[in-house]
């Protein structure tokens, strides 16, 4: 099973490039860069991944995840390169397919998409995106997106993505382009996922529900006529402060996890602040571990 870093790419973040060269160095499989392109200064929406449901101060400062991921790609030569996540509704579909496929050009073939229909409504209006159709228009710009991929040309009309008969190169080096990740939770997800995406990373700490999940999600995917075991499975675990122990690592294997993405409130805003190298060699054992299995 592979391991995954996540850093935020900030200012203070430090040498996005040593990141990315420790990131390899230290044996991870892929390095995974968040997406928050503004955060309004009067939102009202309640932060759901902490306790006082305040939003951590350090989102607003997270650059650009192609970018980063751009620096990466320079440096390295064998991690994959992932949006952790992207949020797609924010983002006009033709510049971000040609992103993507430019990315996966120069970095010969190694970027990995992680996608989501995001959670901050104020964030999303003021990109301009209606935020009760974010999900319909995040599986729309994957169709649209994965069109141009394909043939280098094409049109779309759906209800909230549409363009005319276009050219949209360079078309990506992965075959029909890069693996799009769903990053949601909840049954709504999983349908969500075994329609439309070709893989998942929720946010979970429990090895028993990934299973139950993962079982669901192969049983949807067959009725859709999907192969059940095509999908990428990468949920974003909490890695306390020394890392995953060899027991926790073996029963999200079994659940069926293919990478693990460590992920923590702290660790993110670590992160941001200067500390990845540090986490990126507190981490290494769990890779390690990982490596045994």
């Amino acid at each position: 099973m592979d391991i995954g870093f996540l850093a935020a790419a900030t200012a203070e973040a430090g040498d996005l490039a040593e990141i990315a060269r420790q990131t390899e160095a230290h044996g991870y499989d892929s390095l995974w860069i968040p997406e928050h392109p503004v955060i309004p200064t009067a939102m009202k929406t309640p932060m759901p991944f902490t306790e006082n449901t305040r939003l951590p101060e350090h989102y607003g400062r997270w650059g650009d995840p192609f970018v980063a991921l751009a620096v990466a790609a320079a440096v390295t030569k064998r991690i994959r390169l992932a949006t952790g996540i992207c949020l797609l509704p924010e983002r006009e579909p033709l510049i971000t397919a040609k992103a993507v496929a430019t990315l996966d050009l120069v970095s010969n073939g190694r970027v990995v998409l992680g996608v989501g229909a995001g959670w901050l409504r104020e964030e999303t209006e003021a990109m301009g995106a209606n935020f009760g159709t974010r999900w319909r228009r995040t599986r729309e710009t994957v169709e649209a997106m994965k069109l141009l991929w394909r043939d280098g040309q094409g049109a779309y009309d759906g209800q909230t993505i549409k363009f005319p008969s276009v050219r949209c190169e360079p078309r990506p080096v992965q075959k029909s382009g890069p693996p799009v990740l769903l990053g949601a939770h909840g049954p709504k997800a999983i349908e969500r996922v075994a329609r439309s995406y070709d893989g998942w990373m929720p946010l979970l700490q429990d090895p028993a529900q990934l299973k139950r999940d993962v079982a669901k999600l192969r049983e949807l995917a067959a009725r859709h006529g999907r192969k059940a075991d095509s999908f990428q499975i990468s949920p974003l675990v909490e890695p306390g402060e020394d890392g995953l122990s060899s027991e926790v690592l073996r029963a999200f294997k079994d659940a069926g996890a293919h990478r693990i993405v460590l992920l923590s409130q702290r660790s993110v805003q670590r992160t941001a602040d200067g500390e990845a190298l540090d986490l990126i060699r507190r981490y290494a054992a769990t890779v390690e571990r990982a490596r045994a299995l």
